[in-house]
């Protein structure tokens, strides 16, 4: 397909009326405030993206490491709010958001003036090893941050660097509460100790985490095993026998559908049922037995696959039933942007998740657990940092501004509004667009094929907009909490300018 990327020729568009004469649907209000001194909207300076300087460090980097994954390169003192400038001076409105870890926009005065603290300047001058000799407020410091926002029933936090290594750490501690029940919670014996050094069993069980195809968890070895979304992932890297379980393919709208869409989630829970029946039945101690499952509220990478709150508390019961750990990995969902802090507060348990993993717009990796699964040893869940503290300054002024600026709020308005949007200029151009879901400003919507997808991409990186892909032919909104109803009409208008030239192509 041929694409013109700089003259994008618009067709009559509501959003174009919306944003120049309110014609078409009002903007609504938000308790937000506007972001102080941010950009008014996105601007391309150069004859293409990316521009000569870009295209000048780009040369450099890839003289030193694979630069595959590099869109442009970033003047990060310049970007503002919702927007992200390149070196090249073109302003990009920002809806991919730092692959979803930014979570009040570029340079907001609450950080800055955190991170200007002459009070935290210890922290940003050396780096502690919080395991061993952490600061003397650490405890205060988990305390006016993540204990504020811990999810319900989840008593115990621990910080680590990111959300592989969170998912991975968590999938240890599972493991050992796992055996220490088995063991009648004795520790490990010194045969246990001797035979783990050896990989054999008894001290080095048969274990196993139960994932969901489509599922993202991360690129570690143990995580790698979890995670089924793209192949060149895993190609070519060991992986453990784990057992994987479907995980439901709706089909949209939801509401015509619905039929089919609880077959869908009955089968796949069957298959669940059918897995951890078969690890519960296991007797020899060389054979696999399933420790817990993880599951993602929303799969990301995997295509922002969605399932209903019944299906879940379906496998939160089949979990407790079995008796394995229960494993949500908040990693990209956490943060606010679903409209509530934790998504998986949508599905209304009744009784918690035993384990939910963190990263991205928390600033700091991590799990959150039920007491049970504190450790009594120390060194068992560890490694030099076990975190960063300076970390744990922006994410008290992300929890502050999150709060006096009612941002969970705005994420639910402007959510709906960007949703409306996206389902008109979906009916606007049915064989392009489909499949408009999800919820606050955490939404996708599918094109036909990878190619087309990446076509809308490029044309609209090229209109000054920052997207990003996911599953074989979606396009994900990972938007900062600061977005607002005015930057989704702009989005808006840019995507039907990018439809219209696609179907013209």
């Amino acid at each position: 397909m041929s694409l013109c990327l700089r003259a994008l020729t618009p067709r009559c568009s509501p959003w174009r009326r919306s944003l120049s004469t309110a014609s078409s649907r009002a903007l609504p209000s938000t308790p937000a405030p506007a972001f102080p001194d941010e950009y008014a909207h996105a601007e391309i300076v150069t004859s293409q993206v990316p521009g000569p300087k870009s295209q000048q460090q780009l040369k450099r980097l890839a003289a030193l490491q694979n630069t595959g994954a590099i869109n442009f390169f970033a003047d990060y003192a310049a970007s503002r709010g919702n927007y992200l400038v390149d070196v090249d001076g073109n302003r990009f409105l920002d809806v991919y958001g730092q692959i979803a870890s930014l979570p009040i926009g570029y340079n907001h005065p609450k950080i800055l003036e955190a991170m200007s603290d002459k009070a935290n300047l210890a922290l940003l001058a050396q780096r502690p090893c919080l395991g061993v000799f952490p600061p003397a407020d650490w405890a205060d410091r988990i305390d006016d941050t993540l204990l504020k926002v811990a999810p319900e029933g989840l008593e115990d936090v621990n910080t680590l660097m990111c959300g592989s290594c969170s998912n991975e750490n968590a999938y240890k501690a599972v493991f050992m509460w796992f055996q220490t029940k088995l063991r009648g919670s004795r520790p490990p014996s010194e045969h246990d100790l001797e035979t783990s050094m050896t990989h054999q069993l008894p001290g080095t069980p048969n274990l196993s985490i139960l994932s969901f195809q489509g599922g993202f968890h991360g690129r570690l070895l143990g995580c790698l095993s979890t995670t089924h979304s793209k192949a060149i992932h895993k190609v070519d890297v060991p992986a453990f026998d784990w057992p994987v379980a479907p995980f439901p393919k709706l089909r949209y709208p939801l509401d015509i559908h619905q039929a089919a869409n609880e077959a869908e989630e009955a089968r796949c829970l069957a298959e669940v049922e059918r897995l951890l029946k078969h690890s519960a039945e296991v007797t020899k101690a060389e054979d696999s037995r399933i420790a817990g499952m993880i599951i993602e509220p929303i799969q990301a990478e995997g295509g922002d696959n969605h399932a209903s709150p019944a299906f879940f508390r379906s496998l939160r019961d089949l979990a407790a039933k079995y008796g394995v750990a229960f494993i949500v990995d908040e990693v990209q969902t956490g943060g606010g942007s679903t409209g509530k802090f934790w998504a998986h507060e949508h599905w209304e348990l009744a009784n918690p998740p035993d384990l939910v993993t963190f990263s991205k717009k928390m600033q700091t990796g991590g799990y959150f657990a039920k007491e049970e699964f504190r450790l009594k040893e120390g060194y068992r869940i560890f490694n030099t940092w076990m975190g960063d503290p300076t970390k744990m300054i922006t994410l008290k002024a992300v929890l502050d501004v999150v709060e006096s600026d009612s941002l969970l709020e705005n994420v639910q308005i402007t959510g709906d509004y960007l949703k409306a949007g996206l389902n008109e200029i979906a009916a606007d151009f049915p064989t392009l667009v489909s499949n408009v879901r999800g919820q606050g400003t955490y939404l996708a919507m599918d094109f036909p094929t990878e190619a087309v997808r990446n076509d809308f991409v490029s044309l609209m990186k090229a209109n000054g907009v920052t997207s990003g892909g996911c599953g074989v032919n979606s396009v994900r909104f990972r938007p900062a909490l600061v977005f607002q109803p005015k930057h989704a009409a702009e989005y808006l208008n840019k995507m039907h300018e990018a439809c219209a030239n696609l179907s013209n192509a």
